[in-house]
């Protein structure tokens, strides 16, 4: 975790969460913003693990943790109590008490981008961690890859692990299925605000994803 935390190997994205953690949103003001890289959240036993994007200028930027004080972590998380991998719906801060079990929340990018969109080189500087938490997640043997940029950094991540990649490289889409060595990849749209306000994702839908990633790690 001191690793991640500590990192500024990527000047566009330190200049810009530093930024964001000085200038604040008037709704957080007084609030003490995180203004760091963020370390990944959940069960250290866990069977599955979720790949996001990277983390919300005002959400984890802010809370510090994955998915935390943001809308798509409202969808994540409502999702995840559900279908049993959360003790609570929400998640507004780091000391509100959400547990998970069997599952683990990490990205291929820590740090918050502007406009929320990392390049590929963020993507690649930063992989390495995704790569060795891998690597310390024995269990794990479901990925649940949030949109096509995790899909990709998974695989990528995964190679680097040593495990056989299907060629042509599988394609992205909701409740797509790939086998990568000893893990089984699931894809799902992003919960972000673009995909649910406009019906692309639904809760059902995402449900869907996660009692699926159950019956995978069965």
């Amino acid at each position: 975790m001191a690793r991640v935390v500590d990192c500024r190997a990527c000047p566009r994205l330190v200049e810009w969460r530093e930024e964001v953690a000085r200038t604040k949103r008037a709704a957080f003001a007084t609030e003490d913003y995180w203004g760091r890289p963020i370390p990944s959240f959940g069960d250290r036993d866990a069977w599955v693990a979720v790949v996001g994007l990277a983390p919300a200028a005002h959400g984890g930027n802010r809370t510090g943790r994955m998915f935390t004080g943001d809308r798509s972590g409202d969808w994540l998380y409502a999702s995840m109590f559900r279908t049993g991998f959360a003790n609570q719906p929400h998640a507004v801060s780091i000391d509100d008490g959400l547990r998970l079990t069997g599952v683990y929340v990490t990205a291929p990018v820590r740090c918050a981008p502007p406009v929320n969109k990392p390049t590929l080189e963020e993507r690649d500087t930063c992989l390495p961690y995704l790569v060795r938490e891998l690597e310390l997640l024995p269990n794990v043997s479901v990925l649940v890859a949030l949109g096509k940029f995790a899909w990709d950094a998974a695989i990528t991540a995964v190679s680097h692990l040593g495990e056989p990649i299907p060629k042509p490289k599988p394609k992205f889409g909701h409740l797509a299925e790939a086998p990568l060595g000893r893990y089984r990849l699931l894809g799902s749209y992003h919960p972000s605000q673009q995909n649910t306000f406009t019906g692309k994702l639904t809760e059902e839908m995402l449900d869907a994803v996660f009692l699926r990633a159950r019956e995978l790690g069965k």
